[in-house]
């Protein structure tokens, strides 16, 4: 009798992050992945000792994707602490990170351990921004401030829904984050 191929591991992440994106964490049920998937609910309970286990597999490979390997990818392709910068912004404005990281904050919001560990990311973000702009910076207020503003740019432009004639919404973002690389 020919084995019967499972479902790989990471294919259930993969499908628990596209319906966390799609609708939080409610939304991400075994049934309902499995029906996605097209295979049975049974290979799931091979991988995982249930669902609090695949939700927290799916914020390792979040926190993997949004924060690690965006930075090893950046420090890998060199260059100053400006082109660094730009390398973690160009690789992190992918819209399937951005609508995970986005559900992640809502989720975040009526779960404790996940807030406590989007803080600890955020943090980490935060430490990275701070280092860059601290290459040309001395002032610690402006320093903070541009963290600050760059940060909320990554996070916040989802959000902004103006006209910016003449000039696309990525256009603008670059700009903003030009911006904000100049020195004093």
């Amino acid at each position: 009798m020919p084995a019967v191929a499972r479902t790989p591991r990471e294919r259930w992440v993969e499908a628990g992050l596209e319906a966390l994106a799609r609708g939080g964490p409610d939304a991400v049920r075994v049934e309902a992945l499995a029906a996605e998937l097209g295979v049975t609910k049974g290979g799931f309970y091979g991988y995982f000792d249930g669902r609090p286990a695949l939700l927290s597999e799916m914020l390792d490979a979040w926190e993997r994707r949004c924060t690690e390997e965006i930075l090893a990818r950046a420090d890998a392709e060199g260059g100053g602490a400006a082109e660094r910068f730009r390398h973690v912004g160009r690789l992190s404005f992918s819209e399937d990170l951005h609508r995970i990281d986005l559900a992640v904050r809502v989720w975040a919001r009526h779960d404790e351990s996940v807030a406590a560990r989007l803080r600890r990311i955020d943090n980490e973000r935060m430490r990275f921004l701070r280092t860059v702009f601290a290459t040309f910076l001395t002032d610690p207020d402006e320093i903070e401030a541009r963290s600050t503003l760059a940060f909320a740019l990554a996070i916040g432009r989802h959000f902004i829904v103006a006209d910016h004639p003449g000039y696309t919404r990525l256009d603008v973002v670059r700009l903003a984050g030009e911006h904000l690389l100049r020195p004093s």
